[in-house]
């Protein structure tokens, strides 16, 4: 069923709850927090997601944009979470199909770092260990003859195939927020935790958002904050953990197309560590992930050149033509807050998320997230409602439920797709399939009433027109260059310097003085 945002904006609503009663309040809206509030919203809870700055601005929007199982997760025994992970893909590829896509990637064998026996034994598991799957099984491919290897070395004649899920990781979270929204959570975008005090039943929250300040109550806090998790527990009286945050910073480059085709390659590197080359934007190739330590501000995280030399060279090793720095087009960075578990390799410390309940006196409970993946975050909250069932009862129901445009079977994409190229013939195909890829169905909501080119308003370059960006504004809380030309979409990396200039000016312009107006992200995702 298909759910309708309120007519009211965003930006005129989030100071609806100012003083009002919460069942819980949400903090962060990243991928965690933003299907925390949606399951909790389908509950019948009433629910406050506070996010201090823009949808996914942080983690969430700076991942390898893959629903994956994580095949190199089997090395390290984690068989749970590969379980879970693939089984939540085949669920995510169902209520997002307008967002996640099946991809095929292709591992070159490397027999000196995994023999071939290896490797089979990991993908016969990998196929079969989480369950019902609709997507193809592995297979050995012939390099030197298929066209899986255009683009490789030529001396790389053996590979296996096997199938995992692109994903707009952006979008995945706004759809949930919108959805939150739509099912009576309130919104406070731009809008940062101060302090929060016992008051006898539950917590009183200060928020401040620029130079205005609110309160609100909730029964129970949920801390899914990313890479503030420790900081946000320091701001809560009276609430003490014990447990730390591992902070692993993973980048990514963008680079012209290194090869035709819709697959992805997975590289195997000396270090033993995996690389992933992507397509990404039609004309480009995403070439990640590194695992490095962290230990600086997570706002302010990105990449250094240690980090650009080392994915130039694994993917040059395996690449018919080398990468090199000067073909690097854009970037990006996110900080991962893994759970502490005392690896001294970043790379080893679990992917796996755990949820910690502190309760405290005259308070309500606090759970605080550590650690999690894109693909597993629908569960992620599941389990979460579980353990304040005392304040959010009700039962699972995120499983079976589209997220907003995602109301068709994934199956029937490129059916629905040619169908709204056919009736919007005016626009270029290119544009149609953007406008899809990013609203799915909904794109006869955005595209309301809309019948010729001239009525789509200014045009700011690549796909992006003003009737979308006036939809960014209005529904999604969008009042930054970067949240939309990063963000809501990646159009970013197709536009100029004088366009992105030109399209800042203009949202200045439109959007006025809202709460973070001004601020500028460091990433180009």
């Amino acid at each position: 069923m298909a759910h309708s945002l309120p007519m009211t904006e965003p930006h005129d609503n989030i100071n609806a709850g100012d003083g009002a009663d919460f069942d819980v309040a949400v903090i962060g809206a990243g991928i965690n927090g933003a299907g925390i509030a949606r399951d909790a919203a389908g509950r019948g809870a009433r629910v406050a997601l506070i996010e201090m700055n823009d949808i996914a601005s942080a983690t969430s929007s700076a991942s390898s944009k893959l629903i994956h199982g994580g095949i190199r997760y089997l090395e390290h025994y984690e068989f749970s979470l590969v379980r879970e992970a693939l089984s939540e893909r085949e669920v995510l590829l169902s209520i997002a199909p307008h967002l996640i896509k099946p991809m095929g990637f292709v591992m070159p064998h490397v027999p000196h770092l995994r023999p071939a026996w290896m490797i089979r034994i990991g993908l016969a598991l990998y196929d079969r260990i989480g369950g019902k799957r609709s997507l193809p099984a592995s297979r050995a491919v012939d390099l030197a003859r298929d066209p899986l290897g255009v683009g490789l070395k030529p001396e790389l004649k053996k590979g296996y195939v096997y199938s995992d899920c692109f994903v707009d990781d952006a979008r995945l979270v706004i759809g949930n927020v919108t959805d939150a929204v739509a099912r009576g959570a309130t919104f406070f975008s731009r809008h940062k935790l101060e302090n929060a005090k016992p008051n006898g039943s539950g917590w009183t929250l200060k928020l401040s958002s620029g130079a205005n300040e609110s309160t609100i109550r909730a029964r129970s806090i949920v801390n899914a904050a990313g890479p503030w998790v420790r900081d946000i527990v320091d701001r809560l009286d009276k609430a003490t953990t014990a447990n730390d945050v591992r902070l692993v910073k993973g980048s990514h480059i963008v680079v012209p197309r290194l090869y035709n085709g819709d697959h992805a390659y997975i590289l195997q590197n000396d270090d033993r560590r995996v690389v992933f080359t992507i397509p990404y934007e039609k004309h480009y190739c995403a070439i990640g992930t590194t695992d490095t330590p962290f230990d600086g501000d997570p706002s302010k995280v990105e990449i250094d050149d240690e980090e650009i030399d080392y994915l130039t060279s694994v993917a040059s090793k395996f690449m018919m033509y080398p990468v090199n720095r000067g073909d690097v087009v854009s970037t990006w960075s996110g900080v991962r807050p893994l759970f502490d578990d005392g690896q001294t390799n970043a790379s080893k410390v679990t992917r796996d998320y755990t949820l910690e309940r502190i309760d405290v006196d005259g308070a309500g409970p606090v759970i605080s997230i550590y650690g999690g993946k894109v693909t597993t975050y629908r569960h992620l909250a599941e389990d979460l409602m579980g353990k304040i069932s005392d304040v959010v009862p009700g039962e699972p129901w995120t499983s079976t439920e589209p997220l907003p445009g995602g109301e068709f079977v994934w199956r029937d994409r490129e059916r629905h797709l040619q169908t709204a190229i056919a009736r919007y013939d005016f626009l270029h195909r290119d544009t149609v399939r953007a406008l899809f890829r990013r609203h799915g169905d909904r794109i006869e909501q955005v595209l309301s009433g809309v019948t010729s080119e001239s009525q789509m308003g200014q045009h700011f370059g690549d796909t992006l027109y003003e009737v979308e960006v006036e939809w960014f504004i209005d529904r999604e809380w969008a009042c930054e260059p970067d949240d939309i030309l990063w963000r809501r979409t990646r159009c970013g990396v197709h536009l100029g310097d004088r366009q992105q200039e030109h399209f800042a000016h203009w949202l200045r312009v439109r959007v006025g003085a809202l709460p973070g107006a001004g601020e500028k992200s460091k990433n180009r995702m």
